[in-house]
Protein backbone atom coordinates (compact mmCIF):
# COMPACT_ATOMS: atom_id res chain seq x y z
CA UNK A 1 0.00 0.00 0.00
CA UNK A 2 2.79 2.49 0.49
CA UNK A 3 4.28 1.83 -2.42
CA UNK A 4 1.32 2.41 -4.08
CA UNK A 5 0.64 5.59 -2.77
CA UNK A 6 4.25 6.83 -3.11
CA UNK A 7 3.66 5.96 -7.54
CA UNK A 8 0.47 7.96 -7.32
CA UNK A 9 2.13 10.83 -5.88
CA UNK A 10 4.94 10.63 -9.16
CA UNK A 11 4.54 11.75 -12.78
CA UNK A 12 6.78 11.35 -15.38
CA UNK A 13 7.68 13.46 -19.01
CA UNK A 14 9.44 12.40 -21.84
CA UNK A 15 12.19 15.20 -22.17
CA UNK A 16 15.11 16.10 -24.53
CA UNK A 17 14.83 14.20 -27.45
CA UNK A 18 17.84 13.66 -29.89
CA UNK A 19 19.69 11.28 -32.07
CA UNK A 20 22.81 9.83 -31.03
CA UNK A 21 25.59 12.00 -32.69
CA UNK A 22 28.51 9.45 -32.48
CA UNK A 23 29.36 6.38 -30.52
CA UNK A 24 28.07 2.60 -31.55
CA UNK A 25 24.51 3.54 -30.96
CA UNK A 26 24.87 6.64 -33.55
CA UNK A 27 21.83 7.45 -35.20
CA UNK A 28 19.64 5.61 -32.80
CA UNK A 29 16.65 8.03 -31.30
CA UNK A 30 17.93 9.10 -27.26
CA UNK A 31 15.77 10.68 -24.96
CA UNK A 32 15.46 11.26 -21.07
CA UNK A 33 12.49 10.17 -18.78
CA UNK A 34 12.12 13.65 -15.91
CA UNK A 35 10.04 12.07 -12.90
CA UNK A 36 8.92 14.70 -10.58
CA UNK A 37 6.83 14.42 -7.47
CA UNK A 38 3.21 16.13 -7.31
CA UNK A 39 0.40 17.24 -5.29
CA UNK A 40 -1.48 14.49 -3.98
CA UNK A 41 -4.98 14.31 -4.69
CA UNK A 42 -5.94 15.78 -2.20
CA UNK A 43 -9.83 16.02 -2.61
CA UNK A 44 -9.43 11.90 -2.74
CA UNK A 45 -9.26 12.01 1.00
CA UNK A 46 -11.33 14.66 3.28
CA UNK A 47 -10.66 14.17 7.36
CA UNK A 48 -14.37 14.29 8.99
CA UNK A 49 -12.78 16.65 11.62
CA UNK A 50 -12.13 19.65 9.24
CA UNK A 51 -15.23 19.10 7.71
CA UNK A 52 -17.12 19.67 11.34
CA UNK A 53 -14.62 22.45 12.36
CA UNK A 54 -16.10 24.10 8.98
CA UNK A 55 -19.68 24.16 10.24
CA UNK A 56 -18.41 25.15 13.79
CA UNK A 57 -17.33 28.31 12.44
CA UNK A 58 -20.64 28.80 10.58
CA UNK A 59 -22.71 28.09 13.32
CA UNK A 60 -20.99 30.49 15.95
CA UNK A 61 -21.45 33.31 13.39
CA UNK A 62 -25.04 32.67 12.24
CA UNK A 63 -27.06 31.77 15.47
CA UNK A 64 -28.04 35.44 16.09
CA UNK A 65 -29.29 35.33 12.38
CA UNK A 66 -30.99 32.23 12.49
CA UNK A 67 -32.95 33.00 16.20
CA UNK A 68 -34.27 36.53 14.39
CA UNK A 69 -36.32 35.55 11.61
CA UNK A 70 -37.92 32.56 13.79
CA UNK A 71 -39.11 34.90 16.92
CA UNK A 72 -40.49 37.23 13.66
CA UNK A 73 -42.19 34.22 12.20
CA UNK A 74 -44.00 33.58 15.91
CA UNK A 75 -45.07 36.79 16.65
CA UNK A 76 -46.73 37.16 13.04
CA UNK A 77 -48.05 33.89 13.42
CA UNK A 78 -49.77 35.08 16.72
CA UNK A 79 -50.55 38.66 15.81
CA UNK A 80 -52.10 37.16 12.53
CA UNK A 81 -54.46 34.81 14.24
CA UNK A 82 -56.23 38.09 16.03
CA UNK A 83 -58.52 40.64 14.66
CA UNK A 84 -57.94 44.59 14.85
CA UNK A 85 -60.32 44.77 17.88
CA UNK A 86 -58.81 42.12 19.85
CA UNK A 87 -55.40 43.62 18.90
CA UNK A 88 -56.47 46.80 20.82
CA UNK A 89 -58.22 45.05 23.53
CA UNK A 90 -55.03 42.91 24.74
CA UNK A 91 -52.78 46.08 24.35
CA UNK A 92 -55.23 48.04 26.44
CA UNK A 93 -55.30 45.00 29.01
CA UNK A 94 -51.68 45.92 29.80
CA UNK A 95 -50.69 48.53 31.90
CA UNK A 96 -47.98 51.16 30.75
CA UNK A 97 -45.24 50.02 32.85
CA UNK A 98 -45.13 46.54 31.41
CA UNK A 99 -45.64 47.68 28.03
CA UNK A 100 -42.42 50.12 28.29
CA UNK A 101 -40.60 47.44 30.02
CA UNK A 102 -41.33 45.01 26.96
CA UNK A 103 -39.90 47.97 24.68
CA UNK A 104 -37.33 48.67 26.84
CA UNK A 105 -36.03 45.32 27.20
CA UNK A 106 -36.58 44.96 23.30
CA UNK A 107 -34.73 47.68 22.18
CA UNK A 108 -31.51 47.09 24.82
CA UNK A 109 -31.09 43.42 23.33
CA UNK A 110 -31.30 45.21 19.73
CA UNK A 111 -28.97 47.53 21.03
CA UNK A 112 -26.26 44.97 22.58
CA UNK A 113 -26.88 42.67 19.72
CA UNK A 114 -25.40 45.50 17.52
CA UNK A 115 -22.56 46.91 19.74
CA UNK A 116 -21.24 42.92 20.46
CA UNK A 117 -21.27 41.70 16.71
CA UNK A 118 -17.79 42.38 15.00
CA UNK A 119 -17.17 45.16 12.90
CA UNK A 120 -16.76 45.36 9.17
CA UNK A 121 -13.20 45.57 7.84
CA UNK A 122 -12.82 47.39 4.86
CA UNK A 123 -10.01 47.57 1.82
CA UNK A 124 -9.61 51.04 0.97
CA UNK A 125 -7.11 50.08 -1.66
CA UNK A 126 -3.97 48.74 -2.19
CA UNK A 127 -0.42 49.26 -4.01
CA UNK A 128 2.20 46.59 -5.33
CA UNK A 129 5.67 47.82 -5.86
CA UNK A 130 6.90 47.79 -9.34
CA UNK A 131 10.71 48.29 -9.32
CA UNK A 132 12.50 49.68 -12.51
CA UNK A 133 13.09 48.82 -15.59
CA UNK A 134 17.16 48.34 -14.49
CA UNK A 135 16.44 46.05 -12.59
CA UNK A 136 14.82 43.71 -14.55
CA UNK A 137 15.81 40.24 -15.84
CA UNK A 138 15.53 37.74 -18.59
CA UNK A 139 16.15 33.90 -17.91
CA UNK A 140 18.99 34.33 -19.95
CA UNK A 141 20.51 37.60 -18.29
CA UNK A 142 19.84 35.96 -14.21
CA UNK A 143 22.05 32.96 -15.30
CA UNK A 144 24.42 35.31 -16.48
CA UNK A 145 24.25 37.52 -13.46
CA UNK A 146 25.03 34.45 -11.30
CA UNK A 147 28.28 33.29 -13.37
CA UNK A 148 29.76 36.84 -12.87
CA UNK A 149 29.98 36.52 -9.53
CA UNK A 150 32.00 33.61 -9.44
CA UNK A 151 30.45 31.62 -6.74
CA UNK A 152 28.85 28.93 -8.66
CA UNK A 153 30.70 26.41 -10.84
CA UNK A 154 28.99 25.46 -14.22
CA UNK A 155 27.05 22.10 -12.96
CA UNK A 156 24.90 24.75 -10.36
CA UNK A 157 24.37 26.95 -12.95
CA UNK A 158 23.18 24.21 -15.60
CA UNK A 159 20.47 22.82 -12.66
CA UNK A 160 19.56 26.99 -12.00
CA UNK A 161 19.03 26.95 -15.89
CA UNK A 162 16.57 23.79 -16.60
CA UNK A 163 14.92 24.61 -13.10
CA UNK A 164 13.80 28.33 -14.50
CA UNK A 165 13.25 26.49 -18.20
CA UNK A 166 9.91 24.71 -16.15
CA UNK A 167 9.36 27.59 -13.77
CA UNK A 168 6.62 29.09 -15.67
CA UNK A 169 8.80 32.24 -14.63
CA UNK A 170 9.08 35.00 -18.01
CA UNK A 171 11.77 37.29 -19.36
CA UNK A 172 10.18 40.25 -17.25
CA UNK A 173 11.28 39.75 -13.75
CA UNK A 174 13.37 41.66 -11.12
CA UNK A 175 16.47 40.61 -9.23
CA UNK A 176 18.80 43.00 -7.12
CA UNK A 177 22.19 43.68 -9.25
CA UNK A 178 23.74 42.44 -6.06
CA UNK A 179 23.58 39.08 -7.07
CA UNK A 180 26.43 39.29 -9.32
CA UNK A 181 28.62 40.75 -7.08
CA UNK A 182 31.57 38.48 -6.28
CA UNK A 183 31.05 39.92 -2.74
CA UNK A 184 29.18 38.80 -0.02
CA UNK A 185 25.32 40.57 -0.13
CA UNK A 186 23.87 38.79 2.87
CA UNK A 187 24.65 41.82 4.49
CA UNK A 188 22.41 44.10 6.90
CA UNK A 189 23.40 47.06 5.10
CA UNK A 190 22.43 45.13 1.57
CA UNK A 191 18.80 43.85 3.15
CA UNK A 192 18.31 47.53 4.51
CA UNK A 193 18.70 48.82 1.26
CA UNK A 194 16.37 46.72 -0.47
CA UNK A 195 14.10 46.78 2.33
CA UNK A 196 13.80 50.74 1.89
CA UNK A 197 13.17 50.60 -1.31
CA UNK A 198 10.24 48.42 -1.94
CA UNK A 199 8.21 49.32 1.07
CA UNK A 200 8.84 52.73 1.04
CA UNK A 201 8.12 52.21 -2.98
CA UNK A 202 4.45 50.77 -1.85
CA UNK A 203 3.78 52.61 0.65
CA UNK A 204 4.31 55.79 -0.87
CA UNK A 205 1.71 54.66 -3.88
CA UNK A 206 -0.72 53.57 -1.07
CA UNK A 207 -0.84 56.65 0.73
CA UNK A 208 -0.89 58.87 -2.30
CA UNK A 209 -4.19 56.54 -3.70
CA UNK A 210 -6.06 56.56 -0.26
CA UNK A 211 -4.80 59.97 0.43
CA UNK A 212 -5.19 59.25 4.14
CA UNK A 213 -1.95 60.55 6.20
CA UNK A 214 0.65 58.25 7.44
CA UNK A 215 -0.31 59.73 11.04
CA UNK A 216 -3.56 58.54 10.91
CA UNK A 217 -2.41 54.77 10.63
CA UNK A 218 -3.32 53.15 14.17
CA UNK A 219 -2.34 49.62 13.48
CA UNK A 220 0.94 48.88 11.19
CA UNK A 221 1.53 44.54 10.64
CA UNK A 222 4.88 44.13 8.60
CA UNK A 223 5.42 40.68 7.40
CA UNK A 224 9.05 39.71 6.14
CA UNK A 225 10.07 35.68 6.38
CA UNK A 226 13.80 35.64 6.41
CA UNK A 227 15.20 39.66 7.18
CA UNK A 228 14.87 40.71 10.31
CA UNK A 229 16.79 43.41 11.80
CA UNK A 230 16.94 45.48 14.77
CA UNK A 231 15.26 47.66 14.58
CA UNK A 232 12.48 46.51 13.21
CA UNK A 233 11.06 46.78 9.69
CA UNK A 234 7.72 47.76 11.39
CA UNK A 235 10.13 50.75 13.19
CA UNK A 236 11.49 51.55 10.37
CA UNK A 237 8.52 52.26 8.32
CA UNK A 238 7.63 54.53 11.94
CA UNK A 239 10.84 56.05 11.60
CA UNK A 240 10.10 57.22 7.99
CA UNK A 241 6.84 58.40 8.19
CA UNK A 242 7.10 60.19 11.24
CA UNK A 243 4.11 58.13 12.24
CA UNK A 244 2.59 58.41 15.50
CA UNK A 245 3.40 57.46 18.73
CA UNK A 246 0.79 55.32 20.42
CA UNK A 247 0.29 53.14 16.97
CA UNK A 248 0.17 49.89 16.92
CA UNK A 249 3.09 48.01 15.60
CA UNK A 250 3.68 44.53 15.06
CA UNK A 251 6.83 42.53 13.29
CA UNK A 252 6.11 39.19 11.55
CA UNK A 253 9.41 36.85 10.70
CA UNK A 254 10.20 33.40 9.65
CA UNK A 255 6.18 32.59 8.38
CA UNK A 256 7.36 32.16 4.80
CA UNK A 257 5.40 32.64 1.89
CA UNK A 258 1.70 32.42 3.98
CA UNK A 259 2.49 35.50 6.49
CA UNK A 260 0.89 38.06 4.53
CA UNK A 261 -2.76 36.71 5.02
CA UNK A 262 -1.74 36.35 9.01
CA UNK A 263 -0.94 39.69 9.01
CA UNK A 264 -4.51 40.37 7.63
CA UNK A 265 -5.65 38.29 10.52
CA UNK A 266 -3.86 40.21 13.08
CA UNK A 267 -4.96 43.79 11.52
CA UNK A 268 -8.24 42.65 11.53
CA UNK A 269 -8.50 41.58 15.46
CA UNK A 270 -6.78 45.00 16.01
CA UNK A 271 -9.18 46.59 14.58
CA UNK A 272 -12.00 44.86 16.43
CA UNK A 273 -10.38 46.37 19.14
CA UNK A 274 -9.64 49.47 18.11
CA UNK A 275 -12.51 51.45 16.60
CA UNK A 276 -12.47 54.08 14.14
CA UNK A 277 -9.17 53.05 12.51
CA UNK A 278 -6.90 52.26 9.70
CA UNK A 279 -4.56 49.91 9.77
CA UNK A 280 -2.01 49.09 6.68
CA UNK A 281 -0.86 45.43 6.14
CA UNK A 282 3.19 45.20 4.61
CA UNK A 283 3.89 42.19 2.82
CA UNK A 284 7.72 41.37 1.25
CA UNK A 285 10.79 39.32 1.17
CA UNK A 286 14.41 40.40 0.46
CA UNK A 287 15.92 38.56 -2.51
CA UNK A 288 19.61 39.68 -2.22
CA UNK A 289 19.67 38.87 1.94
CA UNK A 290 18.19 35.55 0.94
CA UNK A 291 20.60 34.26 -2.02
CA UNK A 292 22.35 31.42 -1.56
CA UNK A 293 25.76 30.72 -3.46
CA UNK A 294 26.42 26.91 -2.48
CA UNK A 295 25.76 23.88 -4.17
CA UNK A 296 23.20 21.89 -2.39
CA UNK A 297 20.42 21.89 -5.29
CA UNK A 298 17.47 22.00 -2.76
CA UNK A 299 19.12 25.45 -1.89
CA UNK A 300 19.47 26.41 -5.18
CA UNK A 301 16.08 25.75 -5.88
CA UNK A 302 14.56 29.53 -3.97
CA UNK A 303 17.20 31.27 -6.37
CA UNK A 304 15.54 30.18 -9.24
CA UNK A 305 11.91 31.55 -8.04
CA UNK A 306 11.85 34.28 -5.70
CA UNK A 307 12.24 37.59 -7.13
CA UNK A 308 11.69 40.90 -5.87
CA UNK A 309 8.01 42.78 -4.55
CA UNK A 310 6.21 44.30 -2.03
CA UNK A 311 2.58 44.89 -1.48
CA UNK A 312 0.80 47.08 1.03
CA UNK A 313 -2.85 47.32 1.96
CA UNK A 314 -5.05 49.97 3.70
CA UNK A 315 -7.67 48.63 6.32
CA UNK A 316 -10.59 50.14 7.82
CA UNK A 317 -13.55 49.66 10.56
CA UNK A 318 -14.91 53.16 10.18
CA UNK A 319 -18.61 52.84 9.04
CA UNK A 320 -18.26 55.96 7.06
CA UNK A 321 -15.85 53.71 4.68
CA UNK A 322 -18.36 51.53 3.10
CA UNK A 323 -19.05 54.32 0.41
CA UNK A 324 -15.74 54.01 -1.22
CA UNK A 325 -13.75 50.72 0.02
CA UNK A 326 -13.03 48.74 -2.67
CA UNK A 327 -13.90 45.04 -0.63
CA UNK A 328 -15.27 43.86 2.55
CA UNK A 329 -13.26 41.22 4.94
CA UNK A 330 -15.51 37.88 4.56
CA UNK A 331 -13.62 35.18 6.05
CA UNK A 332 -10.35 34.34 6.88
CA UNK A 333 -9.60 30.47 7.65
CA UNK A 334 -5.78 29.54 8.61
CA UNK A 335 -4.09 25.78 8.94
CA UNK A 336 -0.71 24.75 10.65
CA UNK A 337 0.86 21.38 10.28
CA UNK A 338 3.87 22.08 12.54
CA UNK A 339 3.13 19.32 14.84
CA UNK A 340 4.07 16.92 11.68
CA UNK A 341 7.83 16.61 11.72
CA UNK A 342 7.77 16.22 7.77
CA UNK A 343 5.74 19.40 7.60
CA UNK A 344 7.97 21.51 10.13
CA UNK A 345 10.72 20.39 7.91
CA UNK A 346 9.59 20.77 4.35
CA UNK A 347 11.04 24.28 3.96
CA UNK A 348 14.09 24.78 6.67
CA UNK A 349 16.60 26.69 6.99
CA UNK A 350 20.14 26.08 7.76
CA UNK A 351 23.93 25.85 6.63
CA UNK A 352 25.27 23.39 4.09
CA UNK A 353 28.31 21.26 4.45
CA UNK A 354 30.54 24.52 3.22
CA UNK A 355 28.53 26.74 5.92
CA UNK A 356 26.56 28.63 3.26
CA UNK A 357 23.29 29.74 4.50
CA UNK A 358 20.02 29.13 2.93
CA UNK A 359 16.47 27.56 2.73
CA UNK A 360 16.37 24.17 2.25
CA UNK A 361 13.35 22.95 0.03
CA UNK A 362 12.25 18.80 1.30
CA UNK A 363 11.28 16.39 -1.23
CA UNK A 364 8.33 16.16 0.52
CA UNK A 365 6.58 19.71 -0.08
CA UNK A 366 4.21 19.00 -2.45
CA UNK A 367 3.13 16.37 -0.57
CA UNK A 368 2.79 18.02 2.96
CA UNK A 369 1.30 21.00 1.04
CA UNK A 370 -1.28 19.60 -0.65
CA UNK A 371 -2.31 18.28 2.35
CA UNK A 372 -2.60 21.48 4.09
CA UNK A 373 -4.34 22.70 1.53
CA UNK A 374 -6.68 19.70 1.45
CA UNK A 375 -7.37 20.74 5.45
CA UNK A 376 -8.00 24.15 4.37
CA UNK A 377 -10.12 23.89 1.76
CA UNK A 378 -12.45 21.38 4.00
CA UNK A 379 -12.60 24.04 6.84
CA UNK A 380 -13.29 27.01 3.81
CA UNK A 381 -16.19 25.06 2.60
CA UNK A 382 -18.78 25.22 4.43
CA UNK A 383 -18.52 28.63 5.11
CA UNK A 384 -18.21 29.79 1.28
CA UNK A 385 -19.91 27.11 -0.58
CA UNK A 386 -23.77 26.94 -1.60
CA UNK A 387 -26.20 25.23 0.47
CA UNK A 388 -26.70 22.68 -2.59
CA UNK A 389 -23.16 21.72 -2.80
CA UNK A 390 -22.50 21.13 0.93
CA UNK A 391 -25.62 18.83 0.69
CA UNK A 392 -23.57 17.03 -2.09
CA UNK A 393 -20.52 17.11 -0.47
CA UNK A 394 -21.59 16.11 3.15
CA UNK A 395 -23.79 13.09 1.33
CA UNK A 396 -20.78 12.04 -0.45
CA UNK A 397 -18.39 12.20 2.28
CA UNK A 398 -20.34 9.98 4.32
CA UNK A 399 -21.43 7.23 1.97
CA UNK A 400 -17.26 7.45 1.46
CA UNK A 401 -16.86 6.83 5.12
CA UNK A 402 -19.66 4.26 5.92
CA UNK A 403 -19.60 2.69 2.85
CA UNK A 404 -18.77 -0.67 2.71
CA UNK A 405 -18.01 -0.90 -0.82
CA UNK A 406 -15.36 2.10 -0.35
CA UNK A 407 -13.29 -0.44 2.08
CA UNK A 408 -13.03 -2.99 -0.55
CA UNK A 409 -11.48 -0.41 -2.94
CA UNK A 410 -8.13 -1.65 -2.28
CA UNK A 411 -8.40 -5.70 -2.01
CA UNK A 412 -6.02 -7.47 -4.89
CA UNK A 413 -8.52 -10.81 -4.55
CA UNK A 414 -11.65 -7.98 -6.16
CA UNK A 415 -12.43 -8.99 -9.84
CA UNK A 416 -12.63 -5.66 -11.82
CA UNK A 417 -16.25 -5.50 -12.58
CA UNK A 418 -16.49 -5.10 -8.80
CA UNK A 419 -13.77 -2.45 -8.48
CA UNK A 420 -15.11 -0.68 -10.97
CA UNK A 421 -18.53 -0.41 -9.22
CA UNK A 422 -17.01 -0.06 -5.71
CA UNK A 423 -14.47 3.23 -7.50
CA UNK A 424 -17.74 4.69 -8.59
CA UNK A 425 -19.41 4.39 -5.36
CA UNK A 426 -16.18 5.59 -3.61
CA UNK A 427 -15.47 8.35 -6.06
CA UNK A 428 -15.38 11.72 -4.22
CA UNK A 429 -17.79 14.41 -4.98
CA UNK A 430 -15.80 17.18 -6.17
CA UNK A 431 -16.88 20.68 -4.70
CA UNK A 432 -17.84 23.36 -7.84
CA UNK A 433 -15.48 26.30 -6.33
CA UNK A 434 -16.40 29.01 -8.89
CA UNK A 435 -19.95 28.74 -7.24
CA UNK A 436 -18.52 30.50 -4.10
CA UNK A 437 -15.67 32.46 -5.45
CA UNK A 438 -15.89 34.80 -8.95
CA UNK A 439 -11.60 34.87 -8.60
CA UNK A 440 -9.24 32.70 -7.36
CA UNK A 441 -5.58 34.36 -6.15
CA UNK A 442 -3.81 31.49 -5.46
CA UNK A 443 -0.19 31.62 -4.41
CA UNK A 444 1.95 31.34 -7.49
CA UNK A 445 5.32 29.38 -6.16
CA UNK A 446 5.57 27.56 -9.55
CA UNK A 447 4.24 26.37 -12.55
CA UNK A 448 3.63 22.61 -10.87
CA UNK A 449 1.92 23.42 -8.08
CA UNK A 450 -0.64 25.52 -10.06
CA UNK A 451 -1.22 22.73 -12.87
CA UNK A 452 -2.28 20.58 -9.79
CA UNK A 453 -4.15 23.14 -7.86
CA UNK A 454 -6.19 23.72 -11.30
CA UNK A 455 -6.77 20.04 -11.79
CA UNK A 456 -7.33 18.90 -8.55
CA UNK A 457 -9.91 21.80 -8.14
CA UNK A 458 -11.54 21.74 -11.38
CA UNK A 459 -10.62 25.12 -12.49
CA UNK A 460 -10.63 26.69 -16.13
CA UNK A 461 -7.77 28.58 -17.39
CA UNK A 462 -9.24 31.84 -16.99
CA UNK A 463 -9.91 30.93 -13.23
CA UNK A 464 -5.53 30.55 -12.74
CA UNK A 465 -5.46 33.44 -15.28
CA UNK A 466 -4.14 35.77 -12.50
CA UNK A 467 -1.87 33.10 -10.68
CA UNK A 468 -0.17 32.32 -13.81
CA UNK A 469 0.49 35.55 -15.43
CA UNK A 470 1.64 36.81 -12.22
CA UNK A 471 4.66 34.30 -11.93
CA UNK A 472 5.85 34.54 -15.55
CA UNK A 473 5.84 38.34 -15.05
CA UNK A 474 6.87 38.96 -11.75
CA UNK A 475 7.99 35.64 -10.09
CA UNK A 476 7.40 34.31 -6.74
CA UNK A 477 7.46 37.44 -4.90
CA UNK A 478 6.44 35.76 -1.70
CA UNK A 479 3.93 36.52 0.91
CA UNK A 480 2.71 39.58 -1.73
CA UNK A 481 2.42 37.87 -4.65
CA UNK A 482 -1.76 37.69 -4.16
CA UNK A 483 -2.03 41.08 -4.48
CA UNK A 484 -0.16 40.90 -7.75
CA UNK A 485 -3.07 38.91 -9.04
CA UNK A 486 -5.78 40.64 -7.70
CA UNK A 487 -4.31 43.95 -9.60
CA UNK A 488 -4.12 42.01 -12.76
CA UNK A 489 -7.91 41.39 -11.84
CA UNK A 490 -8.48 44.75 -11.87
CA UNK A 491 -6.41 45.87 -14.22
CA UNK A 492 -8.26 43.68 -16.38
CA UNK A 493 -11.64 45.36 -15.38
CA UNK A 494 -13.11 41.70 -14.43
CA UNK A 495 -14.22 42.95 -10.65
CA UNK A 496 -17.41 43.66 -10.04
CA UNK A 497 -19.94 45.01 -7.63
CA UNK A 498 -20.36 41.24 -5.47
CA UNK A 499 -17.77 39.47 -6.40
CA UNK A 500 -16.04 37.37 -4.47
CA UNK A 501 -12.17 36.97 -4.54
CA UNK A 502 -10.64 33.40 -2.74
CA UNK A 503 -6.79 33.96 -1.89
CA UNK A 504 -4.80 31.24 -0.60
CA UNK A 505 -1.49 30.79 0.10
CA UNK A 506 1.08 28.36 1.48
CA UNK A 507 4.33 28.82 3.69
CA UNK A 508 7.29 27.28 5.74
CA UNK A 509 5.99 25.34 8.60
CA UNK A 510 3.81 24.20 6.81
CA UNK A 511 1.02 26.76 6.65
CA UNK A 512 -1.53 27.18 4.25
CA UNK A 513 -4.04 29.93 4.80
CA UNK A 514 -7.32 31.77 3.03
CA UNK A 515 -8.86 34.83 3.05
CA UNK A 516 -12.02 35.65 1.54
CA UNK A 517 -13.54 39.60 0.29
CA UNK A 518 -16.70 40.94 -1.06
CA UNK A 519 -16.26 43.86 -4.06
CA UNK A 520 -18.27 46.45 -2.66
CA UNK A 521 -18.13 47.75 -5.92
CA UNK A 522 -17.11 47.95 -9.28
CA UNK A 523 -13.54 48.37 -9.76
CA UNK A 524 -12.63 50.57 -12.73
CA UNK A 525 -9.65 50.04 -14.42
CA UNK A 526 -6.62 52.18 -12.68
CA UNK A 527 -4.90 54.62 -15.16
CA UNK A 528 -1.90 54.68 -13.07
CA UNK A 529 -0.19 53.06 -9.79
CA UNK A 530 -0.53 49.83 -10.58
CA UNK A 531 1.79 47.14 -11.62
CA UNK A 532 0.12 45.92 -14.63
CA UNK A 533 -0.79 49.34 -16.31
CA UNK A 534 2.09 49.57 -19.23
Amino acid sequence: MGSSNEQDLLSTEIVNRGIEPSGPNAGSPTFSVRVRRRLPDFLQSVNLKYVKLGYHYLINHAVYLATIPVLVLVFGAEVGSLSREEIWKKLWDYDIATLIGFFGVFVLTVCVYFMSRPRSVYLIDFACYKPSDELKVTREEFIDLARKSGKFDEETLGFKKRILQASGIGDETYVPRSISSAENITTMKEGREEASMVIFGALDELFEKTRVKPKDVGVLVVNCSIFNPTPSLSAMVINHYKMRGNILSYNLGGMGCSAGIIAIDLARDMLQSNPNSYAVVVSTEMVGYNWYVGRDKSMVIPNCFFRMGCSAVMLSNRRRDFRHAKYRLEHIVRTHKAADDRSFRSVYQEEDEQGFKGLKISRDLMEVGGEALKTNITTLGPLVLPFSEQLLFFAALLRRTFSPAAKTITSSSTTAKTKSSSTDLSKPYIPDYKLAFEHFCFHAASKTVLDELQKNLGLSKENMEASRMTLQRFGNTSSSGIWYELAYLEAKERVRRGDRVWQIAFGSGFKCNSVVWKAMRKVKKPARNNPWVE
